[in-house]
This record gives C-alpha cells, structure tokens and sequence, in this order.
C-alpha cells in the first residue's frame, strides 16, 4: 500500500510537473504545489529541488548590528542547529538572546538575537528566520559560511526574497516595485512616493479598473453565448458601453499628469544653458576661467532641492565656433536642453541694454535662440520650463539692478527671472527658493490626489489599454466578437502591471535592481 501511494505521488508530481512547465514556471519557485503534495496520506512532504536560501539583509560594511534572513523549508533546521534549540522552536516573532553556533564545529561565532517567523505569516509566506549579529565583516562571513555548510541551503540571489513574496501573494507587482523604489529613495518626496506605492494604494486603483473589466467582459461573453436565447436581461450592452466609456475616460485622466511620478522617480532634468562665458559653471565639477568657451562637456551632478531629486547638467556655451571639439559641446549642449525638464538659462548682466524695454527684448531673442526649434514659436513656449537667471548683478549699479528685476517680473509671458551673483551669492536664496517652487511644481506632491504612474512600463501598459477599449467602442455596432477581444485586450494590458496576467516575462527586469537579501 505505501509503494501505491508513493508510486500515485510521484505520478502526481510528475503532471504537475508538466503543467507548471507548460505554464511557464518552474518548480524551484513554486512551493503552493509542496503544500498540496505534503498533505497527501498524511506525509509531511516538500519538493525535493525546494531550496532555502539566505542573504546579508542590512548594509554591507562595518555597523552595529547586521541581520542574515533566511527563507525555505530547511529555516526551523538552521534555527535549531546554529542557534543551539534542542527542543521546540521560539514563539512566533519574539526575539530570543542566543549563541549563534557554527553546526559543524560546533565552535560559538557570535551571540546575537534570533526570530522565527512560521508561513505563512512572513515577508516571503515561507519558513523563515533572521539572526541579529553584531556588523563585523569577520562576522557575518562566519555566519554565512555556517548556513552555507548546511543540506538544500544556498546564498540568495538578488531579489529573491521580494520576488518570493510576490509569488505567495504577499506583494502585488507595483508593491514589488515601491518597496524597490523604497530602498533606491534618496529625497523626502521619493521616499514618501515610494511608500504611498508600497502600501497597494496604486495597485488597489489597478485592480479595481480591472475588476470593472471583468464584469464588463462577463457581460459582453454571456450577450454573445445566450442573447438569441432570451437569458439575457435588456440593456445589459447599454451598461457595458457606459462602463468603457467611463473607464476609458479615467485611463485617460490618470495618462495625463505630465509623468510627475516618473520624473520624481528618476529626478527633475535640470540643464544650465548660455552663452559662453555667462558664469555657468561654479563649482570644482568644471573647470572655469575667464577664456570663453571653457566647459566643452556636460557636467553632471545630482542634487537634494527641497526633498525633490534633481539632476543638474552644466553644459557648454551656446556660441558657433570652428573648434570641434566645442562644436560638439554645442551639440550635446542643445540636445540636453531639448531633453530637460527644466532649463535654466543664465545671461551675463553686463550685456544687457540699460533700458528696461530694450533688455527685455534683448532676453527674448536670447532665449529663442537657446529653445529647441518646436517651441521657436509663441504658440508652443512653455514658459514654465525655464528660468531665466541674470548673472554678475554685481556689475551693475543697485537702481539699475532693482528697477530691471522689477519691470522684466512684469513682462507678460516671460520665464520667472532671477537676478544673482554667483560672485558675492546675492541673490542665490531667492533663486533657489524660485528652483525649488519650480521643481516642486514638476514632480507634484506624492501624497495628494490619486497616486501617480511612476514606471514608464505602467504608462506603456495603460496606453495599451485606452486603445484596446477604442476597439471596443469602434467595433460594438459592426462585430460584438471584435468589440470584446477590445475588451480582453484591455483586461490582459491592466494584469501585466499589476502582474495577474503574463507578468513573467517581466519579472526579471522588476527583481534585478534589487539588492542581496531583499
């Protein structure tokens, strides 16, 4: 009877086996089939490729206290082995104060604390356990060496406890993709845009958009199998088409936010453009001199603007010269200004005009010559993307100086103007007060409003989908078959961001830029 159920078992795995392959997956990532298989005839089972895997999961380098995680179902062996328990595991998420043991020498490497952490109540929904040991190098590699030395352990690779949890459940796809923007936040504002993400507001907005679809599609399949038949209630397609009307128009809402969740991502593109010799460049970064015509690269540096990221290039002076290598400059000079969020256009003082009227004319024609040729025109300059900066203020006499700064602010249409010298710093605290209200306005506030896209692959997805409910509402009246493959179409372009439909080829390119241990 046991070689019956052991041969029914293996049979089983194996179709199993074939399924998931078929499917796509692997095994080695799946542990619901395990689960199943474990409660078969009563045996405690597992897969036999279902490995535990361990990681540095704090900062590397010399801390205080540094934490190994490890996840899979030889964790409560690892507990019990190196941290000397010879009968019952701790409770659930209580820390416990240990010796933590080599299990082969049986030698004390560290004394730290330990949890135990029980599936499916995990990060990963697994078996799973951390060790807090102090943060020497010498021990934590004694602590790895240790869980490496064990059966069916090996080192995580990156990602993998992340990509775990999403696969139990625990995480949907664009939570995976805030907790990674969680760990890369480097400003106020990313970290508060990370964790509005983390915590499933975007993913819950997804989710309730496909679930409409859903019904919508139900309803749409069940008119096509069964309306000749008269099962079908009246105005069932009535209900449909407001509902893709609806929804479509909310797609094309959350489109338009002029990619403030995506620039607050990967940071405001700010570009320093302007005649040569304008006092572009200011700092160690470039090497400045009175000879025009000095930075021919583009020099880059990130910064922190009032908890909004920014990345600030100083280019070359805009001037025709036959030198080729500031021709490139040039170049690469203009092709960052088309690039730019923002540009901030900085004009040497000494070669305006005294007159007010005649500087500002004079600004404008210097500003049209610095824009990229599709807004050479009134109709399509966007004053918002730029600031015009007047440099070496220090040059000209204080009236002449308040009475420009006064009547340029009041020229219909103009950029917001900034008077400053980067020689005596008057003027900078106004000027970066006026960057970060720009900068501000750009990335938008994370926490206000519906949450915002923040992956370039989201909007790719979601524009997939406007045009898929197109389809709908183009072929309801020709071909209702046409009309709801729109609306399958749509539903599958929904799954692929939250991960529900055909999120595998994808996952790779999500869980990479993850760090060991997470």
């Amino acid at each position: 009877m046991t070689d019956l159920v052991s041969d029914s078992k293996d049979m089983l795995l194996s179709v199993y086996r074939g399924i998931w392959r078929a499917a796509g997956h692997t095994l080695r990532t799946r542990t619901s089939l395990g689960r199943l298989l474990s409660t078969w005839h009563g045996v405690p089972g597992t897969l036999a490729d279902a490995e535990t895997i361990f990681a540095l999961s704090s900062g590397h380098g010399r801390c205080g206290v540094a934490v190994v995680r490890v996840s899979g179902p030889a964790s409560a062996t690892a507990l019990k082995r190196m941290a000397g328990l010879t009968h019952s595991l701790p409770p659930p998420r209580t820390v416990l104060l240990r010796s933590i043991t080599d299990p082969q020498s049986k030698e004390v490497l560290d004394r730290g604390l330990v949890l135990w952490f029980p599936a499916p109540h995990s990060f990963t929904g697994e078996d799973s356990v951390e060790f807090h040991i102090h943060g020497g190098p010498a021990v934590i590699t004694a602590v790895l060496q240790a869980l490496g030395s064990m059966p069916g352990m090996r080192p995580a690779e990156a990602g993998e406890f992340t990509r775990r949890a999403f696969q139990a459940g625990k995480l949907g796809l664009t939570e995976v993709e805030g907790l990674g923007d969680l760990i890369h936040a480097e400003t106020e504002a990313q970290r508060r845009q990370a964790l509005r993400q983390m915590s499933g507001e975007l993913g819950r907005l997804y989710q309730d958009w496909s679930h409409r679809l859903k019904r919508c599609m139900a309803h749409v399949e069940a008119y096509i199998d069964f309306s000749e038949d008269e099962l079908i209630e009246d105005g069932v397609l009535n209900q449909v088409d407001k509902s893709v009307y609806d929804l479509q128009a909310e797609i094309e809402r959350h489109l338009k936010d002029e990619r403030r969740g995506e620039r607050l991502r990967s940071g405001v593109q700010v570009v320093i453009a302007g005649a040569a010799n304008a006092g572009k460049s200011q700092r160690p970064a470039a090497i400045v001199s009175p000879i025009a015509g000095t930075t021919r690269d583009v020099v880059e540096t990130a910064l922190d603007i009032g908890g909004f990221p920014v990345l600030l290039s100083d280019t070359a002076g805009l001037r025709d010269s036959l030198d080729l290598v500031e021709k490139e400059g040039v170049r690469r000079a203009r092709e960052r200004v088309e690039q730019a969020d923002l540009t901030l256009v900085v004009v040497d003082c000494a070669h305006l005009p005294c007159n007010a009227q005649q500087a500002a004319v004079f600004l404008w024609e210097h500003l049209r010559s610095i824009l990229p040729t599709q807004e050479q025109t009134d109709t399509a300059f966007s004053a918002d993307r730029y600031l015009l900066v007047l440099n070496k203020t220090d040059l000209l006499p204080e009236d002449q100086r308040q009475r420009l700064g006064r009547e340029l602010r009041q020229v219909s249409g103009f950029p917001p103007v900034c008077l400053i010298s980067c020689h005596t710093n008057e003027g900078l605290q106004d000027f970066l007060t006026v960057l970060h209200s720009s900068v501000k306005t750009l990335c938008g506030d994370p926490l206000s409003g519906v949450p915002t896209l923040t992956q370039a692959r989201h909007r790719a997805h979601l524009q997939h989908c406007v045009m898929a409910l197109a389809q709908y509402q183009r072929y309801r009246d020709i071909d209702l078959a046409l009309a709801a493959e729109g609306v399958r179409l749509a539903l599958t372009s929904l799954g692929r961001i939250t991960g529900r439909v055909g999120a595998e080829e994808i996952l790779d390119i999500i869980f990479k830029d993850f760090c060991i241990g997470k």
